[in-house]
């Protein structure tokens, strides 16, 4: 164990320095960095200080519990930290500074007249920059403090850089994302002026399958797969689900009563359609998982649960979850406004039509959701359109 071979006069003299400089000391305004050194005996606290006085502001502490008092108030630049002392060790301290937010960056070099490997190796991995083993020279510990100093100024210029850059590109990303909605909102207005329809459609559907979607969570229906989708890309790729309608002709679209067989059959190709509109697109892109969801839409939002929708008569499961929830949606939205075609039906009369096609146009599950929040789901639909029209 050291002992102390100075007097009190000497001591506080040594233990001024961790104060001085920063309580009305001539030095409080220094542009040298700030160096802590730590270390129980006085006489090497005095022979370090005067060592590096000429480069760096100085403080000293003489124990782990004077170093943490000393950092409530200052940030040093780096900490020179003898090992060997009573009561916390430099290995106590090291572990308390890297566990605390404020000082876990700091640079430590550990000091010590050990010179075992392992107490280096354990220095190392607790976070110390370097070792140094005692006694050294004068030009070895300020070349060590020069070149750590140096390095830390180099990571946090390149920290500042980085979070520069990540703003920077957070910013354009931004601005293409907000222009591809705009392109896409654009486009989906383009379908619905073609199809005849107006007041919406497009939000309304979005809002539909977001509030299905969250209704199925609740109950743990079709929990799985819901959770490995990335829910907001795909209620926005929602708005492509009719995009095939745009190589549909006019006459056929807007036509005011009921299609011939032949025309519903031209009606029909627009899923198809919409599939190679998309699958066009997704070849010129690599990042294409919005639109995965917008060719699966497209494909599979007219297949029924029977097996007698199209374009490929699936039934059952076989058409993905994603179409059978556009599905009900869909219908339910043509149901409730005008179309060329027909009316708006009221929301019970639509939810009457829904409930009497489960298992035959519906995935029975989906509609058994439905039905226990369809008030919920007019209220919510209500709010929606509320909200969109102010």
């Amino acid at each position: 164990m050291k002992h102390y071979t100075h007097g009190i006069a000497e001591y506080a003299h040594a233990y001024s320095g961790a104060f001085g400089c920063f309580y009305g000391g001539t030095h409080m305004f220094t542009d040298k960095e700030l160096v802590v050194l730590v270390d129980d005996d006085i006489t090497n606290l005095n022979v370090a200080r005067n060592n590096l006085a000429q480069g760096y502001q100085i403080a000293t502490a003489p124990s782990g519990e004077k170093l943490f008092r000393l950092l409530e108030k200052v940030t040093p630049a780096l900490i020179l930290l003898d090992i060997e002392m009573p009561v916390m060790d430099g290995f106590t301290i090291m572990t308390k500074l890297k566990e605390d937010k404020k000082t876990a960056h700091i640079p430590i070099i550990l000091l010590t007249s050990r010179t075992d490997p392992k107490s280096e190796v354990k220095g190392l991995s607790l976070g110390a920059v370097d070792y140094i083993t005692k006694p050294f020279s004068r030009e070895l510990i300020i070349k060590r403090i020069e070149i750590h100093l140096l390095l830390e100024k180099q990571r946090k210029e390149l920290l500042k850089h980085n979070h520069s850059l990540e703003s920077e590109l957070e910013k354009k990303a931004r601005t293409v994302v907000e222009l591809q909605n705009v392109i896409l909102k654009t486009i989906s207005e383009l379908i619905e002026y073609r199809d005849g329809i107006t007041g919406g459609h497009i939000e309304r559907i979005q809002n539909y399958l977001s509030f299905l979607m969250d209704c199925l969570v609740v109950h743990g229906a079709y929990e799985k797969e819901l959770s490995s989708w990335d829910s907001s890309l795909f209620v926005l790729s929602s708005q492509l689900h009719d995009v095939g309608k745009i190589s549909i002709r006019d006459g056929i679209l807007l036509k005011p009563g009921k299609l011939t067989a032949q025309e519903f059959d031209e009606m029909k190709k627009h899923t198809d359609y919409g599939v190679e509109i998309i699958t066009r697109i997704a070849e010129k892109t690599t990042d294409n998982e919005f639109l995965q969801y917008a060719k699966v839409l497209a494909g599979s939002h007219h297949e029924k649960w029977n097996g007698s929708g199209y374009p490929h008569h699936l039934s059952g499961e076989d058409i993905p979850l994603m179409g059978r929830l556009m599905a009900l949606v869909d219908v339910y939205d043509a149901l409730t406004n005008v179309r060329p075609y027909k009316e708006a039906f009221s929301h019970d009369k639509a939810v009457n039509i829904i409930k009497h096609e489960r298992g035959i146009h519906f995935d029975p599950l989906i509609v058994d959701v439905f039905l226990m929040h369809e008030r919920e789901f007019l209220d919510h639909v209500i709010n929606a359109l509320y909200m969109h029209s102010i």
